[in-house]
């Protein structure tokens, strides 16, 4: 076979194996298929691709690395170093390109990245709240339901946020700028009292009793506040029992004494309450599914290309001639890019992509294939070079850490613990085409 049909074979077998990410596509967009039988699916391929890497790979890269005279240690050490840049390597840009919009092509990498998106915008939050004494006596595991009261409001220098003898009706935190608290009034000359900056408050009591206001403030430059109204507090504290008795013992003497004391710690406080973040409500949700898909294109075409381009390399550089094909490998990429596809489909979808741009994303998996195959052929094709061997060690860790990163944790999300009967059914299956192969 000359060099130029076994491009034109080695190009066809990368369309081949990628080819099922357009079916996948389909189904996800057009068929109700169980969610359970294409995380069955997905599962198997990740066991097939395990033991391909373990068996196809890491032991026959070792052997030959052997035959060049290094030891057991040795030739582990090699290959093992080239899994682990691999690997390393893929994960980090995975991160990268899903912090850009690439999360929204599988439901678990979108779950962790609305998660720490909520983390990060409410810890500034959070700080600027565990600096007030009285809501620090509320439960910091409670956090979750106190956030959704906080408004945001802006002044502007001499603007006036409430008056003597209005009603107590909104606990304010400042959370940048100035405030002064004065006594009179304008006609009569004003006296100041006191000045408010980050993270102090004012009003705390209007949450407890209402009340009227003692004094004035105006704002002294350009400055952002934090409200809670006490009627949206007053509706949480009836909903939940745990707030209500925290508020009752705040109504007590002592209570308030160890309110002007300070009370819980902050950083303790701010601890817990960060922690307690654990819930994605649909609103939030919805936001960021519709926030991460607008104009993450690019980064959904280059975190498809990243998962396929490891795999097609492997098969570029294994192929010499049809009868030593990587089987086991084709067939744990054909495979798992069916349910893979499907999932992510449906996740476009709901991200406000048009039909043909899912399909357009997920054409670029057939492209990147092709190339992929082509360049494993003429760039790492000689399988006894310790350098083909260590490329294809470097290859074969990032198709492991996108079984890990991805695979798994989709299809223990869509069927559940069961999963792992198709995985050890998918790895059983890959060891017995290896051992027919090796041994007949």
């Amino acid at each position: 076979m000359s060099l130029l049909e076994e491009i034109v074979a080695v190009g066809l077998l990368g369309l081949a194996t990628t080819c099922s990410a357009l079916a996948g596509a389909a189904i996800g967009l057009y068929l109700p298929i169980s969610k359970r039988l294409l995380a069955a699916i997905l599962a198997f391929s990740a066991g097939a691709l395990i033991s391909a890497l373990a068996i196809e790979l890491a032991f026959e890269g070792a052997v030959t690395m052997h035959l060049h005279g290094y030891g057991a240690t040795g030739a582990w050490a090699f290959v093992g170093g080239g899994f682990a840049i691999g690997a390393g390597s893929y994960y980090s840009a995975a991160l990268f390109l899903e912090w850009r919009g690439a999360a929204v092509r599988y439901q678990t990498r979108f779950r962790e990245y609305a998660n720490d998106r909520k983390r990060r915008e409410c810890k500034s939050l959070i700080a600027l709240l565990a600096k007030n004494p009285l809501l620090r006596h509320l439960p910091a595991e409670e956090i979750e339901r106190i956030l959704p009261c906080v408004n945001e409001r802006h002044l502007e220098p001499d603007d006036v946020l409430f008056r003597a003898g209005d009603p107590g009706d909104a606990l304010y935190i400042v959370a940048r700028g100035k405030v002064r608290v004065l006594a009179g009034d304008a006609s009569h000359g004003e006296r100041l009292l006191a000045e408010l900056g980050e993270g102090q408050a004012l009003g705390e009591m209007a949450l407890l009793s209402g009340g009227i206001r003692t004094a004035t403030v105006r704002a002294a430059e350009p400055t952002d506040l934090l409200r809670i109204d006490k009627a949206d507090f007053s509706s949480l504290i009836d909903a939940d029992p745990r707030m209500a008795e925290a508020v009752d013992r705040l109504s007590h003497d002592r209570a308030v004494s160890n309110l002007s004391a300070g009370g819980t710690d902050a950083a303790t406080w701010a601890k817990i309450a960060n922690s307690s973040l654990d819930h994605l409500s649909r609103q939030d949700a919805n936001r960021f599914l519709a926030e991460a898909g607008r104009g993450a294109g690019l980064a959904i075409v280059l975190g498809n290309v990243l998962d396929t381009i490891p795999g097609c390399l492997v098969i570029g550089a294994k192929f010499d001639g049809v009868q030593n094909l990587a089987l086991t490998l084709m067939i744990g990429i054909f495979l798992g890019g069916i349910p893979e596809a499907a999932a992510s489909a449906t996740m476009l979808r709901k991200a406000g992509f048009t039909q043909r741009a899912v399909f357009g994303l997920w054409s670029t998996v057939l492209v990147a294939g092709v190339v992929a195959a082509i360049a494993g052929k003429l760039m790492i094709a000689s399988s006894d070079s310790p350098i083909a061997i260590f490329s294809q060690a470097v290859a074969g860790g990032a198709v492991l850490a996108l079984v890990a990163h991805a695979m798994i944790p989709e299809s223990i999300e869509a069927g559940g613990s069961v999963v792992v009967l198709p995985i050890v059914g998918g790895f059983l299956f890959a060891l017995y085409l290896a051992l027919t192969e090796a041994l007949v």
